[in-house]
């Protein structure tokens, strides 16, 4: 087998791409090129060159793997922790590929220059989705003019046996350009529809980004685009204060797909994630949507599309950034520099809460209905808290046969929380101004800046699970 084809199926173990590294005894270039691979950007060293050599010239590497990923400097094919393989014991003279022999394990991506450490979580998607899941194309052409449909029933169908290395050996094969912004690791910690992602593994998520906070500069979470809004506002308030970039993408298209929007999603995700390591140095400091060419605040952002690529939008804040053909930035937006006076943002030190009551329901007001026989008795069956979306700007009908104040006292009485918000996308909470809203406030719900429904949804979960923190309190810019 050729040395490239081997190093390719014999070693699933954190890959490493490493420029002149020395392993096993083995040199590969001169010690004056070389420079030990750090985890995280602040600790890398530059790389030196030798008298004479050109820093920009990108040295030819054989290979057909080579070929499809470009360093500069010469890349070296070495898995962390593992051995060349016995009959390569020395440098390849086809190019300084080795093969090698290890188990498999998760994928790492390195370069050793002083770029910022990017950990990518994936936790499933129709990012990272096969094709056996959609209908051949030229069924697709003759029965739907291109557009893309699942076959029946297998919405969803992810691949079981998904290997983190396979998995980032894909990416930068697809999207060499990531490699550019950032040394990448890739930690497969679910695969999932996001349908199915709820505060369980919302918590998962949270423990893992707590866990590698300060292994990494940056993190990237690819997510399925159905409940990623909520996911981005579950960790926004779990992981309060976190204060690095951390980047919620994924896709309409998976990106094995030619049309697919995935591989966008990723260099912006990853664009932005770093961009505090290069001009103009605008750190982000939260947690953040990146989708369709927007970059929006995580627990601000709703889905609004279920097949266009500007699938997401933010109706009550502004895009943190606009990415087109440069990265145009909203300063002011930013968490940390956001308003000024008595209104500008607080910085708040690091106060991970990693437990949720998810016992929490989001009602509409429907003209004509009796909240007593749609709902009945919500408390007695185990609900805890209520997002009530009331119209305008927090008013509810008050008659005999629709008396919501009257169900609403005795959810009240009995220990029920209550979070009076708006059907409306945009605009103000001002449930005072009306009678059924005065009673509301009076009966105990609580009211203040609108937060967006997924978000309050995830708000309450909080509280309830931290009776200490109080729901109007603003601890991620959410309000």
């Amino acid at each position: 087998m050729a040395p490239a084809a081997t190093a390719l199926v014999s070693c699933n173990k954190l890959f490493v791409w490493q420029f002149g590294m020395k392993k096993s005894g083995v040199p590969l270039r001169p010690p004056m090129h070389t420079a030990p691979a750090m985890p995280c950007a602040s600790k890398s060293p530059h790389r030196t060159y030798a008298a004479g050599e050109d820093p920009q010239k990108e040295d030819a590497v054989d290979g057909p793997l080579a070929k499809s990923m470009r360093f500069k400097g010469t890349a070296k094919l070495v898995p962390s922790d593992c051995t060349p393989a016995p009959e390569q014991s020395g440098p390849s003279s086809e190019g300084g590929v080795l093969p090698v022999a290890c188990e498999a394990s998760s994928g790492v991506v390195t370069q050793t220059r002083p770029l910022p450490s990017v950990l990518i979580i994936h936790t499933g998607g129709t990012l990272g989705m096969q094709t056996t899941a959609f209908d051949a194309s030229e069924q697709l052409q003759s029965r739907f003019q291109g557009v893309v449909v699942f076959k029946s029933g297998t919405g969803g169908d992810y691949t079981k046996a998904l290997q983190p290395g396979k998995l980032l050996l894909n990416l930068v094969t697809a999207v060499p350009e990531l490699k550019t912004f950032a040394n990448l690791q890739l930690k497969v910690l679910m695969n999932k529809d996001s349908c199915q992602i709820g505060p369980k593994e919302w918590i998962q998520v949270a423990h893992e980004l707590h866990k590698r906070r300060d292994e990494f500069d940056a993190f990237v979470i690819v997510h399925g685009t159905d409940t990623m809004a909520y996911t981005a506002s579950a960790l926004s308030l779990m992981l309060s204060g976190f204060a690095k970039p951390i980047v919620i993408t994924g896709s309409q298209l998976p990106l094995c797909m030619p049309r697919s929007d995935a591989r966008q999603n990723l260099i912006d995700a990853v664009t932005c994630a770093t961009a505090g390591f290069s001009p103009p140095h605008i750190q982000l400091e939260e947690v953040a949507l990146c989708f369709g060419g927007v970059l929006l605040r995580g627990n601000r952002a709703r889905k609004k599309s279920a097949t266009i690529y500007s699938a997401f939008d933010s109706p009550t804040y502004p895009p943190l950034a606009r990415l087109g053909v440069g990265l145009e930035w909203k300063r002011d937006a930013l968490l940390q520099f956001e308003g000024t006076g008595d209104r500008a943002h607080r910085r708040v030190a690091y106060t991970p809460r990693l437990k949720l009551e998810p016992s929490v329901i989001r009602l509409p007001i429907v003209p004509g209905c009796d909240p007593k026989k749609a709902y009945g008795d919500l408390y007695a069956r185990g609900v805890r808290g209520i997002v009530l979306e009331a119209f305008g700007v927090g008013n509810m009908p008050w008659t005999k046969a629709t008396g919501w104040i009257p169900w609403l006292r005795s959810q009240r009485k009995q220990g029920m929380v209550i979070y009076l918000t708006s059907q409306c996308e945009s605009g103000g909470l001002h449930p005072e101004l009306y009678r059924t809203g005065s009673l509301a406030l009076e009966l105990g719900a609580e009211s203040g800046p609108m937060m967006t429904p997924e978000c309050a949804v995830v708000k309450l979960m909080l509280c309830l699970a931290h009776p200490d923190l109080p729901l109007a309190l603003p601890i991620a810019g959410e309000l």
